[in-house]
């Protein structure tokens, strides 16, 4: 497999192997090989080996073996080309992701660390005698006490092969609170050392990797950012296997993260835990996947082929029959259609805990002082009761302090008088300045009205934090956004005012929780705007100590009651509902592509004659339509069971199309033919 990321060369060639390169070139091993094409070198992984070849062809010899370590596992690379033929891409870009750069020094300390074993020499015996099984024995010998969930469901997560959907228990799990003496219907952790506190998710993921690695298999965790990483890290700690835990993140150092990828790739068990490239990990003995979260959109690949971790796990447990489970308080639209098609089985806490959920629209602000009125005067009392005993959430839509500016007058969306861009106030006192540019809009004039003052139409976090101080002078107030960093507070009484999923975890948990910005949320034209909102207001409510009053400001109806019942699963259901009605993923599948007008035309002509009439007859297309830089986008929607042989005609067109714009280089007389790009899956599409 070349690393190129041309699409024509998405496929094996085949080299011959010199006599002096016969031992260190096995399957999976940096090479260099030539390009006779292109005259010139290019790198590449040895995929597999065979005795002979073709004859009748004159092959080429392999360069150089850069280095002798197999860091392409066979597993990882038909992971690799699976989920490139599933999303119409190339395997080289999904093997980037999983394979991280090479550095010498860390692969010569490692090397001789393992000795002259090879990575893949662990014995199965020696691994789980040393996890204190006797030979045999499997992981359902030892199926651990699962906190919020009874022993059955806990049975069935640990069989062989098991494809669950948990819904996480709804209170935060304190660790060195073993003086306290919880709800029993909460069933928050109490741990005997340490002083950090968790969500409750967290432990459930740690006790089911850490049964797993009793019985000598690994666990890879994906997690969607650094917050959730220290959670689980500490759970994981309190569970005895801090030593076992390797980190695969993009937040560590180069060499540390190829350290830690060597580090899975020797074949001991271990629990992986990193963000969405941790999927990819080349752990032996894969005994569980554990995807926390996967509506979050930081599980969603940005770069091509756009493969999400939730697909990724899929597919790897389909091929290496681990245990699956996803977990989240609050269900994705895509797991939930895998629920209700009896592909994953649904599990939830038990005896269950119904956190105490308030939703308002109340508009009247009669006890609220005037600087706080986006507080309803219910939701104004929770909190001043609850700053009595300790720290309270207040969670608000967007950071800064005014990071929408309008025309007093006329209401018109300020914008910088030099490109365009909105204008903003970062911090109070400051002048207006442009979002894009960083002009200073100290001379500003309505192009509408002609007025020249301005006004918050959008209040941040910032400005949250300031008003809600001068209200409760003397109450310390913390602001957690993407500026500043918070991950925990302390147990003294705070307001503390986060962003949406940058709320810090509270020690045993707040004591209150406010919702602000509902409406303003929801009004976000979106596909998943409602599953997006629920998710967000979910985690934070989770956040709550037991008991504790959560108060949604200015939300009610279905997904209030969701909130109040803690039933996310019935909103996901009837979204899926309406989304089969109307032909919108998940429940089908579909194919965005853009370029030129003729290109896309061409395309979807051409598309219609790779296809068959049965094929066609589970298919249809939207547009083409124009976008903003002048090019146009057209969409494919197709059912899953067409899937396959869709995506293979897509990237047939998009290796038609690189090839064609490949034989048209400038100076030849003609301009290079315009670029098609393909993307499968992208909901956001229909924002």
């Amino acid at each position: 497999m070349l690393e190129s990321p041309l699409p024509q060369l998405d496929r094996l060639f085949d080299y011959l192997v010199p006599e002096a390169l016969v031992q260190d070139a096995q399957p999976g091993v940096r090479v260099k090989v030539p390009l006779r094409s292109a005259g010139r070198t290019a790198r590449g992984y040895i995929v597999s080996l065979a005795e002979h070849t073709d004859t009748s062809r004159t092959l080429s010899e392999l360069d150089e073996v850069v280095s002798p370590l197999p860091v392409l596992t066979p597993e990882v690379w038909a992971l690799a080309r699976r989920l490139a033929d599933r999303a119409a891409g190339s395997a080289c870009d999904i093997v980037r992701l999983a394979v991280p750069p090479r550095f010498v020094r860390v692969e010569k300390a490692f090397l001789a660390a393992r000795g002259a074993a090879s990575p893949r020499e662990a014995s199965t015996d020696a691994v789980t005698g040393s996890m204190g099984l006797s030979s045999g024995e499997t992981v359902l010998a030892r199926v651990p006490h699962l906190t919020g969930y009874v022993e059955a469901d806990a049975r069935h997560l640990l069989e062989p092969g098991a494809r669950s959907a948990i819904s996480a228990v709804a209170t935060v799990a304190g660790l060195g609170t073993a003086d306290a003496a919880p709800p029993a219907d909460a069933r928050p952790v109490s741990l005997a050392h340490g002083h950090a506190t968790m969500g409750h998710w967290a432990l459930t993921a740690a006790e089911l990797a850490v049964a797993v690695l009793a019985g000598g298999e690994s666990t890879i965790v994906v997690l969607p950012d650094h917050r959730d990483q220290a959670q689980l890290e500490a759970a994981l700690a309190h569970l005895g296997a801090g030593d076992s835990v390797v980190r695969l993140d993009a937040r560590q150092a180069r060499t540390e993260r190829y350290a830690n990828f060597l580090s899975a790739l020797s074949g001991d068990p271990c629990i992986v835990v990193g963000n969405r490239s941790s999927v990819y990990a080349p752990v032996g003995h894969l005994g569980q996947i554990i995807i926390w979260d996967d509506g979050d959109p930081l599980q969603s690949e940005p770069l091509a082929p756009y493969v999400h971790a939730r697909d990724a796990a899929l597919v790897r447990q389909e091929q290496s029959g681990c245990r699956l489970v996803f977990l989240s308080h609050s269900r994705s639209t895509e797991v939930e259609r895998l629920v209700e098609i009896g592909f994953l089985h649904r599990v939830e806490p038990a005896p269950r805990y119904l956190p105490r959920v308030v939703p308002t629209a109340e508009q009247d602000d009669a006890d609220a002082p005037r600087n706080a009125a986006r507080i309803p005067s219910s939701a104004w009392k929770v909190a001043r009761s609850a700053l009595e005993h300790g720290p309270v959430l207040i969670q608000v839509a967007r950071p800064g302090y005014a990071p929408v500016l309008a025309c007093r007058s006329c209401g018109t969306a300020a914008a910088c008088t030099v490109c365009g861009g909105a204008l903003h106030v970062t911090r109070a006192g400051d002048p207006p300045s442009c979002t894009l540019c960083g002009a200073l809009a100290t001379s500003w004039v309505c192009r509408h009205c002609q007025g020249t003052t301005l006004r918050s139409s959008v209040v941040g976090a910032a400005r949250t934090a300031d008003e809600l101080g001068r209200a409760f002078p003397g109450v310390r107030v913390v602001v957690s956004d993407g500026e500043r960093e918070v991950l925990t507070v302390d147990d003294r009484p705070a307001i503390v005012v986060a962003t949406r999923g940058a709320e810090p975890v509270a020690a045993h948990g707040y004591r209150a929780v406010l919702l602000l910005d509902g409406p303003r949320m929801l009004a976000r034209e979106s596909l998943r705007v409602a599953e997006d909102c629920l998710r967000w207001w979910s985690n934070a409510i989770a956040l709550a100590a037991p008991g504790a009053t959560s108060v949604l400001v200015g939300v009610g109806g279905e997904l209030a009651r969701a909130l109040a019942t803690w039933r996310q699963d019935g909103v996901a259901s009837s979204e899926l509902a309406d989304r089969r009605a109307l032909r919108f993923p998940p429940a089908v599948r579909l194919a965005t592509l853009t370029g030129t007008s003729a290109v896309v035309t061409d395309a979807l002509t051409a598309l219609r004659g790779l296809v068959t009439d049965a094929e066609w007859a589970k298919m249809d297309t939207l547009g083409p339509v124009p976008v903003d830089d002048g090019s146009v986008r057209a969409i494919v929607r197709f059912d899953y069971a067409v899937g396959a042989a869709v995506a293979g005609h897509l990237r047939a067109l998009v290796v038609k199309n690189a090839t064609s714009r490949r034989s048209k280089t400038p100076g030849s007389g003609s301009r290079p033919a315009p670029t098609l790009r393909v993307r499968l899956d992208d909901s956001e599409i229909l924002e």
